[in-house]
């Protein structure tokens, strides 16, 4: 996973600088041709007659933006521009833009003058390089701030527990330390082996055993946690395995010696350190950007399309009941992190204390229960439960990045304490407004058959299946489905 995160963020490079150089070329293109603007430079250099020219200008100027781009996108390869995209500082990446600028100005020249392409005009040639590096320069400081505001809020790094207190372990530690660009945070280490009292491997705290994983799970976000153990100790960690299988979160060890039932295998290289990867999750990293994206999207035009009903719904709550508009209330999203999420209150200020009383989480399924919450509930609270209306404010949540559009439910912690070891996968993934729990019935499936439901969803995620869930979820909001 640490690998393919860094080609996609080079791909996303290479599309953005793809798209500012396809502006730039259209911006030379209008300024020479659309507006008819002429500088004669016969003074200086004698005009080149044209022996034949294609049908159009259009077909001219097409054939010399493929071949202006690739030259361009080449040059800026061999100037490394996408070799240190997360760490270097502003100033590097303008002189690696403007040494592949040069380049391109020798490269797109000879590759003209050989193909005899004297129809390009020299002025439009030279419009194009100044503009393309401009847009280049431009298009870089927005991924270095967009990158760096990543790194402030936590989503441009990994968090990573490392197994192993010997040799390996603390090499591993050290190229970490020494590679900032690769994203990752070493958060602890385990100590395979407790008859070693070691407190820290490389300045790395010890923070526990192979026992202790499960705790730590509960405790602190881990993204993934990498084995790095001799061969002699690798027969110790099979439980601690399937605990990190269970829990959803990804492992990597060196050699492939276990059968998981439900982690896919990917072998992965870390700067020659090999690693087997095991992931529940069967997402691309292209998948995930095109999900948050889609999110982005469908949050911002739900925001600004339901502002009526934001308001209407607002003053409803606050004519007809004591207490806030908005009821905040902690819950846990990815690999367990927590966040406020937001929903318009519906219930009387003393229900959540009441109903939180619950040991048993098949008894929040139960007839006896959904009526215990229609006692605590306002008149205006059933209509907005009803339509689900309560739950719009969470696309702000959406916006924020804490949740998505499509995902498991966010569940609060109290809940999660009793939750069955099995049940806890479902955080591997970012949790949502609507999932096949929400259009299969809501509250009248009961609390199992709703967790195999979340486990199914990760599965079998696809884009079209979010598409799918998204488009259900409409006529089971507007008809109230399952809702009380």
């Amino acid at each position: 996973m640490l690998k393919e995160r860094d080609r996609f963020l080079k791909e996303v490079a290479f599309l953005f600088d793809l798209l500012f150089l396809t502006l730039a070329y259209l911006f030379a293109y209008f300024i020479r041709e659309g507006i008819s603007l002429n500088l004669s430079l016969r003074r200086i250099f004698p005009e080149a007659e044209v022996s034949s020219t294609p049908l159009s200008t259009f077909q001219q100027y097409a054939l010399a933006y493929l071949i202006g781009v690739a030259i361009w996108l080449a040059a800026i390869t061999l100037a490394r521009g996408y070799k240190f995209l997360r760490i270097e500082p502003y100033h590097r990446t303008g002189l690696r833009i403007i040494n592949s600028s040069i380049l391109m100005f020798f490269g797109f020249g000879t590759t003209l003058f050989i193909l005899k392409a004297a129809y390009i005009s020299r002025l439009f040639f030279f419009i194009f390089i100044i503009s393309g590096t401009m847009a280049l320069l431009i298009d870089r400081a927005i991924l270095t701030v967009a990158l760096k505001k990543m790194h402030q809020q936590g989503y441009n790094f990994r968090q990573i527990l490392v197994v192993g207190t010997g040799r390996r372990a603390a090499e591993f530690i050290k190229k970490v330390r020494e590679n900032p660009d690769w994203g990752i945070q070493v958060v602890g280490v385990i100590n395979d082996d407790e008859s070693r009292k070691i407190k820290e491997v490389n300045e790395v705290e010890v923070i526990g055993g192979l026992k202790d994983l499960l705790s730590i799970f509960h405790q602190t976000s881990i993204d993934q946690v990498v084995f790095i153990l001799p061969r002699s100790r690798l027969s110790f960690i099979e439980e601690a395995l399937h605990v990190c299988e269970i829990e959803g979160v990804e492992t990597s060890l060196a050699i492939d010696l276990y059968d998981m039932k439900l982690a896919r295998s990917v072998i992965t290289e870390l700067d020659g350190i090999p690693l087997l990867s095991y992931n529940t999750i069967r997402v691309s990293e292209w998948q995930l950007f095109i999900k948050r994206t889609v999110d982005i999207i469908i949050s911002s035009v739900a925001i600004f399309a339901l502002s009526p009903v934001y308001l209407a719904a607002a003053l409803a709550i606050k004519l007809t009941s004591p207490g806030p508009v908005f009821f905040r209330q902690e819950r846990m999203g990815l690999h367990g992190r927590r966040f406020k999420l937001v929903k318009f209150r519906t219930m009387r200020i003393d229900a959540e204390k009441e109903l939180s009383k619950v040991d048993d989480l098949e008894q929040m399924t139960t007839p006896e229960f959904k009526n215990k919450k229609l006692q605590y509930m306002t008149p205006v609270g059933r209509i907005l439960r009803k339509f689900s209306i309560d739950e719009f404010p969470q696309f702000f949540n959406v916006l924020a990045g804490d949740m998505s559009i499509v995902g498991p439910r966010p569940t609060v912690p109290s809940e999660v304490d009793k939750y069955e070891i099995w049940q806890r996968r479902r955080f591997s993934m970012k949790p949502g407004i609507t999932c096949l729990w929400q259009v299969s019935g809501r509250n009248e499936i009961n609390h199992s058959d709703w967790m195999k439901l979340d486990l199914e969803y990760i599965d079998h995620f696809s884009f079209w299946l979010d598409m799918s869930i998204i488009l259900k979820t409409i006529p089971a909001v507007v008809l109230g489905k399952g809702a009380y």
